[in-house]
């Protein structure tokens, strides 16, 4: 299957086949005429799959650079370190970044090749379900700060997107979790006919026979998103359901405890909840929700005080001149962005 995202200059093409990674080669010549290939992977990675990727590339000089896996990776620290061995490397201008890993990779990996001498190409290789549905698509980069995640970054596009579903047969079971955790976001905000697949597999091994096509779907949600806004100005927004939550529930943990996708899980229903209850949500979402993430195995709480989160939402990038632009549903599958502010999250209860 192959997608094109049109993006004028920055248009580029993304490939999802079963087995791609060994063929990587041949289509990284159609947009890469350089000498040399930096990849950048992680420990968990790069063991797996780094000699497939290497093998297929025995045109070019090719280097590693292999860091540690999991969300403190994605630092200014392990930024410094990129650059420096992009330069030890004598990496160019005209020469290429491969981002072989899951979404920490794929960022860090985007962020270094966006600002190493003003910007050299960038290839996208995702190997976790949430890079191959997300992050590896539609150009944001970025790395963390103390004071909250992806808060420096860039939006630069990769030159090519390379998805091979094989690779997930080796994720964790919590990484598939994970990643459910975006695929079931794409069903509410733009595809009711892709909730009521998920709903109707009720697990992630019944859904394999359609995986390909199922990530087939949230790439090109996203591209069709991406192509409407690429600077998540206006309808990208709605790619950020339960993400404003999300995010201040895993810097809360130090990125310790709930992964990314988790964190979605819990954002998409409190938000969810607490819109309905306001009655901005049509009845029932929630428990429509909270049905299809159990069945993934997904959690819908984490059982924090929703005042102890509400400071972290205040450095939130959607958090502009004190106004808070949320998505919400109107009902499964039909999302919007709501304008409000940081009192839209006052309460006593418990996320």
């Amino acid at each position: 299957m192959k997608l094109q995202v049109a993006l004028k200059e920055n248009s580029y093409p993304i490939y999802i086949q079963n087995g791609i990674l060994g063929n990587a080669g041949s289509h990284l010549s159609q947009v890469f005429t350089g000498r040399k290939i930096m990849i950048i992977s992680d420990d968990h990675v790069y063991p797996l799959y780094g000699k497939k990727l290497t093998d297929s590339l025995d045109s070019w000089e090719c280097h590693t650079l292999v860091l540690p896996h999991g969300e403190p990776t994605k630092s200014f620290q392990t930024l410094s370190e990129v650059y420096s061995a992009m330069l030890e490397a004598h990496i160019s201008r005209s020469d290429l970044v491969i981002a072989l890993g899951g979404g920490v990779i794929g960022d860090l990996a985007g962020f270094a090749a966006a600002t190493y001498l003003r910007g050299i190409k960038l290839i996208q290789i995702p190997t976790s379900l949430l890079a191959q549905v997300d992050s590896s698509v539609g150009g944001k980069t970025a790395v963390d700060l103390p004071q909250g995640k992806n808060l420096a970054g860039a939006f630069y596009h990769p030159k090519m997107v390379l998805i091979d579903p094989d690779v997930l047969q080796t994720l964790p079971e919590r990484f598939i979790h994970d990643g459910m955790g975006e695929v079931i976001k794409y069903g509410c905000i733009k595809d009711r006919a892709l909730f009521d697949t998920l709903k109707g597999h009720r697990s992630f091994d019944s859904l394999k026979e359609e995986l390909a096509s199922v990530i087939c779907r949230c790439v090109d949600i996203k591209r069709i998103v991406v192509e409407k806004d690429q600077f998540d100005t206006g309808e990208r927004m709605l790619l950020n359901f339960g993400h404003t939550l999300a995010h201040t529930i895993e810097q809360y943990y130090s990125y310790s405890r709930e992964s990314h996708g988790e964190a979605v899980a819990i954002g998409m229903y409190q938000i969810t909840k607490l819109a309905e209850e306001k009655g901005l949500t049509a009845p029932g979402c929630a428990d429509s929700l909270k049905e299809v993430l159990d069945a993934y195995g997904l959690p819908h709480q984490c059982g924090l005080p929703l005042s102890d989160l509400t400071a972290a939402i205040t450095l939130d990038k959607k958090n502009l001149n004190d106004h808070l632009n949320v998505v919400l549903l109107h009902t499964i599958g039909d999302s919007y962005v709501y304008p409000t502010d940081t009192d839209f999250f006052k309460g006593d209860f418990l996320v």
